[in-house]
């Protein structure tokens, strides 16, 4: 069995967590759990970093000790973990005894092999990041290049320091040798021109606070940042206290990370590491600042989200579970983003999100197929018969894409990695339209609506395992949907493979998971109406928005006629259509390609709204707005009964 263990930073204690470390721990926790879900014996770990004179000084300002305030603010970094379901299999704080033996361990070696050595340091020094920068550096006004507009403060004291420089020539040979050891490629250029520029000696203890863990053999000082903070890593996977633990899982396989402090992992640990004749890490690996209108987040500047608090509000806004909003967030912040890169925060397009990809395409594919098996099939999964028409195409996609996915997640590629399982998800909603097994059932082929529907549900269960890292809550209501009896957890990569859905499994329809967040909400006592972007108008019941007569004969509703029907580019759920109204050939697009396939809509007589002035939607000007009725994510196109022709009004 392989083994992985994985590490965010530990996180600084000078006030509670907000969404920039949600960020982190939670792309720790999908690779984790990725990681299991593959077989592999993990270690994922995180915790706090709880020295320092700034939180001796924050301490202060709140009147407590330095203990009582970062044991208060561990204490909601642990809540939060929880609450987003982080599974982390420790939590290492740097107040703990365990650590600090390593500390003082790892400091008293490196001093007794001269790499530590007493002299002086001074320098421009910010407390909030517990680090010196040179004037080149500094923001202006002498401010802090990470903790923006926080000016820095000349400090100069007698330190012991460690021999970095004597380090830069093997550091520079081990990178150049080992690229991926620090990736992406935009972190590992900034290192490399650092360590090519040169490396200084640099401060490991201070004399000026008391508050951190005492250099074993001067009391006079205590251990600096980058001996006490970063030993936390080997301190849990147990260097000194359990040997064999060490020996299995050290070197860390990855370091995860913000960008602002991957110089500090990247270049100060493995050479601090080195010099004590330790492995160093197999990758540090930093990603992109999470911004919030270009900005990135920072308590400093008042630019913060509280990721529970907006759990919550998404909860109460779809009417889902908290546990499936928070899985929402989880999917949003690794699905828009690419990792590694920095990407902007959008409470909308966390909306958009939601209901597009979660609550059409993934929830969809059950609450459309699973009815139908409680229907026809006496709530049993049937049996699949010989493959016919789509049933091919959709089988090698789903293995295609399920192969494709642990790739990614070895390169931290989550997005591409959830690009992959959708591409099972579209394919299984665009089959179960072109399939239609409604019309199989009403046409008496039973046989052929029972393939469909065993062949939708496969790609379900499939998607549903592959998700599970992501979407840990919402992936076992479908799991308890399908109604397969061994639990998700027990589930393997392995079992994402076709042909693992036993027919005769007895399913159970639920409630939809992913409830959509409608524009507006209902009133009491009524419910909302709105026309969406796609240009289908939705209807969420009657009392609302009441009109007059003289103002409904404003509206000229049509008889039209589909000429032609094709997909919108570059948009998954839009189709341009060509429709006929009397003499006139107008071009419509409707946000309707998850339920109906092009063809099945060439012919056929709708609805449409033929006084609407025109607009246009990605790139096609939509010269009016077809009537559909909506319910639970299901969209039927409203049309005539009778041979009316074209162009005859509607009233």
């Amino acid at each position: 069995m392989a083994k992985y263990y994985i590490t965010t930073p530990i996180y600084y204690v000078n006030d509670v967590p907000h969404i920039g470390h949600a960020y982190t721990t939670i792309a720790a926790d999908v690779a984790a759990r990725f990681k299991r879900l593959a077989g592999d014996d993990v270690l994922f770990l995180t915790g706090t970093d709880e020295h320092g004179i700034n939180i001796a000084r924050v301490a202060e300002r709140h009147g407590v000790s330095p203990q009582a305030w970062t044991d208060r603010i561990a204490a909601e970094f642990q809540r939060l973990w929880k609450f987003l379901n982080i599974s982390n299999d420790d939590f290492i704080r740097t107040t703990e005894g365990r650590h600090q033996r390593v500390a003082q361990a790892v400091f008293q070696r490196l001093y007794e092999q001269g790499d530590v050595y007493l002299g002086s340091y001074e320098g421009w020094y910010c407390p909030s990041c517990e680090s010196f920068y040179p004037d080149s550096e500094l923001g202006p006004g002498r401010t802090c290049p990470v903790h923006t507009g926080r000016t820095v403060e000349w400090t100069a004291e007698e330190s012991y320091l460690f021999r970095l420089s004597k380090y830069q020539r093997w550091l520079l040979d081990h990178i150049e040798t080992h690229p991926s050891s620090v990736a992406p490629e935009g972190p590992r250029n900034e290192v490399l021109a650092l360590v090519r520029s040169g490396l200084r000696d640099i401060a490991v203890s201070r004399t000026t606070f008391s508050w951190g863990v005492p250099v074993p053999f001067d009391r006079r000082h205590v251990i600096y940042v980058w001996i006490d903070a970063l030993t936390n890593y080997i301190t849990a996977a147990g260097y000194l206290d359990d040997p064999e633990k060490f020996a299995r899982y050290w070197p860390a396989d990855v370091h995860l990370m913000g960008k602002e402090i991957v110089r500090f992992h990247a270049v100060i640990w493995p050479a601090i590491l080195h010099a004590a004749g330790i492995a160093v890490p197999r990758q540090t690996f930093a990603h992109g600042w999470l911004t919030f209108g270009g900005q990135r987040f920072s308590k400093s500047l008042g630019i913060v989200i509280d990721p529970a608090g907006l759990s919550r509000e998404i909860a109460a806004e779809s009417g889902a579970e908290v546990a499936v909003a928070v899985d929402a967030l989880r999917y949003f912040l690794l699905r828009e983003i690419p990792f590694g890169s920095d990407g902007d925060f959008s409470k909308p397009a966390l909306i958009q999100r939601f209901n597009a990809d979660l609550a059409n395409d993934y929830g969809n594919l059950l609450n459309r197929s699973l009815p139908l098996v409680e229907r026809h099939f006496q709530g049993r999964i049937p049996a699949p018969g010989p493959e016919e028409g789509g049933d091919a195409a959709l089988r090698e996609t789903a293995a295609s894409a399920a192969e494709g996915v642990a790739p990614l997640i070895d390169r931290l590629d989550f997005r591409g990695a959830l690009e992959e399982v959708w591409r099972i998800l579209n394919a299984g909603n665009k089959y179960f339209d072109a399939e239609a097994p409604w019309r199989a059932a009403q046409a008496g082929r039973m046989d052929r609506a029972g393939t469909v529907l065993y062949n939708t549900l496969e790609a379900a269960r499939i998607a549903t395992i592959l998700l599970s890292p992501w979407l840990p809550t919402a992936t076992a209501r479908a799991w308890e949907q399908l109604g397969i009896a061994a639990p998700l957890g027990s589930q393997r990569l392995a079992d994402a493979r076709w042909g693992g859905l036993a027919a005769g499994t007895r399913v159970r329809p639920g409630r939809p998971i992913f409830p959509r967040i409608e524009a507006r909400r209902p009133a009491a006592g009524g419910a909302a109406t709105r026309t969406s972007d796609a240009g289908v108008s939705e209807a969420g019941g009657p009392g609302m928005n009441q009109i007059t007569i003289d103002e409904f004969k404003k509206i000229d509703l049509r008889v039209a006629e589909v000429l032609e029907a094709k997909p919108v580019a570059g948009a998954d759920k839009l189709l341009e259509l060509r429709v006929r109204i009397g003499g006139e050939t107008r071009t419509l697009v409707a946000g309707i390609a998850q339920q109906y396939a092009p063809a099945q809509l060439v012919g056929r007589k709708i609805i449409v709204v033929a006084n609407l002035q025109p607009r246009r939607v990605r790139g096609v000007e939509s010269q009016g707005m077809l009537l559909a009725a909506s319910h639970d994510d299901r969209i039927a196109l409203l049309g005539v009964d009778g041979d009316v022709p074209s162009g005859a009004p509607v009233s």
